[in-house]
């Protein structure tokens, strides 16, 4: 895992290079098209890639986007209506019976799909009218790392593609600098901290949601903690309830919009008597956190995963625990 972490810089700029062919023509297309939607397909760490594009396409492009229960085709048999949108399929494998279900429903009525994958020739690359190759290699580590910051920045270098955006192109197009800057951010401070902890929150919002709900995720995965990610705007809701003094609260806070959002509950839970840890200098009661900053809203959050990795790597072996083989976990999980 630590090794797949530290090589996703330059899998990043080797996929930004590879893959420009594919993901012109189906920017290409999608132009042409200008569909009223786009509906997304995935699970698990794929799943929360599609959220983090989720916001980028709704912010940069004003078209709304919906996941797709995956179940739907498989399960239920149901077709939904979709021809004047895009359908995103995200699978690592692309050999899912039910993502592969559902991206063949969504093609057969009339959406304009798109695979991102890392297997090209995989069943899901089949059942779609792009193929967008990830070009990561092999991943050995159950945790992916190198593939879910690889297929967001598919997703991105579509998106910039399609909307015709020179910022974000340009953020994209910096992202490996960006990256190993990330990769290089030491949070080690926090891994003691968490010390006799098996509870948590992570905290975001808008993109950096997306990233909390993979570092939950993670934190379940590597280190067996009951991770759970709340957007900041909702964790009053109820769920504060829970923070009892000591307790631990991550903040990914991104250099966007809600980076003030993010940052004053994770400053209030901290002041409450929370362990809070949190990426933004905004000033308060949580623990910073160093962050590298890519200079763009929207592939800012990106970064904060990838420093992320690498603590909850370190945090799994100082637990004594393998994150490259976690009990009762495959590296392909086939669901129907």
């Amino acid at each position: 895992m630590r090794a797949e972490i530290e090589q996703i810089p330059d899998v990043v700029a080797n996929f930004l290079q590879q893959s420009a062919g594919s993901i012109a023509a189906a920017a290409a297309t999608l132009r042409e098209k200008n569909p009223v939607m786009v509906a997304t397909v995935a699970r698990g760490s794929s799943d929360h890639a599609c959220s983090y594009l989720k916001y980028a396409i709704e912010l940069t492009l004003g078209l709304p986007v919906a996941s797709i229960g995956p179940s739907i085709a498989s399960i239920y048999g149901r077709s939904l209506k979709l021809d004047r949108c895009a359908a995103i399929a995200i699978s690592q494998s692309g050999k899912s019976p039910d993502i592969v279900g559902m991206a063949q429903s969504a093609r057969a009525s009339g959406a304009t799909s798109i695979a991102i994958t890392n297997t090209a020739g995989s069943p899901l690359a089949e059942a779609s009218d792009f193929t967008i190759d990830l070009h990561a290699g092999i991943e050995k580590s159950v945790a992916a790392t190198k593939t879910f910051a690889t297929s967001i920045v598919a997703g991105l270098a579509l998106l910039a593609e399609w909307s015709g955006d020179e910022a974000l192109g340009k953020a994209v197009a910096t992202l490996p600098e960006s990256l190993a800057r990330a990769v290089a951010c030491d949070w080690s401070e926090m891994i003691g901290a968490l010390d006799g902890h098996n509870a948590l929150y992570v905290l975001g919002r808008g993109p950096g949601w997306a990233i909390a709900n993979e570092a939950a995720l993670k934190f379940k995965e590597t280190c067996g903690i009951q991770g759970e990610a709340y957007s900041s705007a909702e964790v009053m809701h109820g769920p504060v309830s829970i923070v009892t003094p000591g307790y631990p609260v991550l903040g990914l806070a991104a250099r966007d919009a809600a980076e003030p959002s993010v940052a004053d509950m994770a400053h209030k839970l901290a002041g409450q008597g929370a362990l809070a840890f949190l990426t933004s200098d905004r000033p308060g009661a949580a623990h910073r956190l160093p962050f590298a900053a890519t200079g763009h809203p929207i592939t800012d959050p990106l970064s904060l995963i990838v420093s992320f990795y690498g603590f909850v790597e370190a945090l799994a072996r100082h637990r004594g625990l393998n994150p490259d083989a976690p009990p009762m976990l495959k590296k392909v999980t086939e669901t129907v």
